[in-house]
């Protein structure tokens, strides 16, 4: 039962990131399905984040120069701020 409650709740957050044309799967390597994992080992668990503070974040990602954050640039920068938005509140908390 616990088992499809939250394979429910996944599929829901997923439909709902892709109604905001946000391509979930494409962060799943990186964060983890669930969004559960540092990516690269070192970023914060997004998981853990409130809705602002992605949609914030991501969206900063779209001008950034430095390093590794270059890795997410290239994967928000196809968006518009309202998808990221959008997309930032099927995830985190």
């Amino acid at each position: 039962m616990k088992k499809l409650i939250l394979t429910s709740i996944v599929t829901l957050a997923a439909s709902s990131a892709l109604m905001a044309g946000v391509n979930p799967a494409t962060c799943k390597g990186c964060h983890g399905v669930n969004f559960e994992k540092k990516a690269l080992g070192r970023s914060e668990i997004v998981a853990n984040l409130t809705h602002d503070e992605i949609a914030k974040r991501l969206i900063a990602f779209k001008t950034t120069t430095e390093g590794d954050e270059m890795i997410m640039k290239a994967q928000v920068g196809k968006y518009s701020d309202a998808d990221l938005e959008a997309f930032s509140k099927t995830i985190g908390k």
